[in-house]
């Protein structure tokens, strides 16, 4: 009975401490420090939230980057069904799906290296990417700039100044935020 009290006196305390006022002070931190990116990072258009800066968007028209294939359900980069395909690498419906990805793109490609970057025919775990690798962007320039009517050297030179680099290089690698660049792209008009 002599040891009840102390135990409860802690678990108590370390409740309101780790349950109430460590959630209360990262979040406000959070509010203060980065509040953009506390808040989802949104898109906002005319007072109308178009999505986030880190969920992937379904862009497919020739003047735009494409990003990494998205599994989820009901629709590509569907927030709300995270998610990838769940086939394995043995799997035969796999390979068509990649077979067919690889097809499309380099129909849609013809000026580009045959050999098409496995960021873009495959999906990721979360289906919701929002970057590529710059050689995955770079494999994709001359179709960009040939429907935006842009040089290659130009749209190169946009796409370096979207590249985002890990602060320590052993951390990370370079990648390029699609959104923002297609964004980018967009203002270009």
């Amino acid at each position: 009975m002599a040891m009840l009290r102390p135990a409860l006196v802690i678990l108590v305390f370390l409740t309101l401490v780790t349950g109430g006022l460590y959630p209360l002070v990262t979040t406000a931190l959070g509010q203060w420090w980065f509040n953009d990116q506390a808040n989802g990072s949104l898109i906002r258009e005319d007072n109308t939230i178009r999505g986030s800066l880190l969920i992937g968007q379904n862009f497919d028209a020739a003047g735009y980057f494409h990003g990494r294939p998205s599994a989820t359900a009901n629709s590509p980069y569907n927030p709300e069904a995270s998610g990838g395909s769940n086939l394995a690498a043995s799997n035969p419906e796999l390979d068509k799906e990649v077979s067919a990805r690889v097809a499309q793109l380099r129909k849609a490609n013809p000026q580009a290296d045959s050999a098409v970057p496995v960021e873009l025919v495959t999906t990721s775990a979360s289906g919701l990417d929002y970057s590529l690798s710059p050689q995955a962007v770079a494999w994709q320039i001359p179709r960009v700039a040939a429907a935006r009517q842009m040089s290659v050297d130009a749209l190169s030179k946009l796409v370096a100044e979207h590249t985002q680099k890990p602060l320590v290089s052993i951390i990370g690698l370079p990648v390029v935020n699609i959104v923002e660049l297609n964004m980018a792209l967009d203002a270009l008009k």
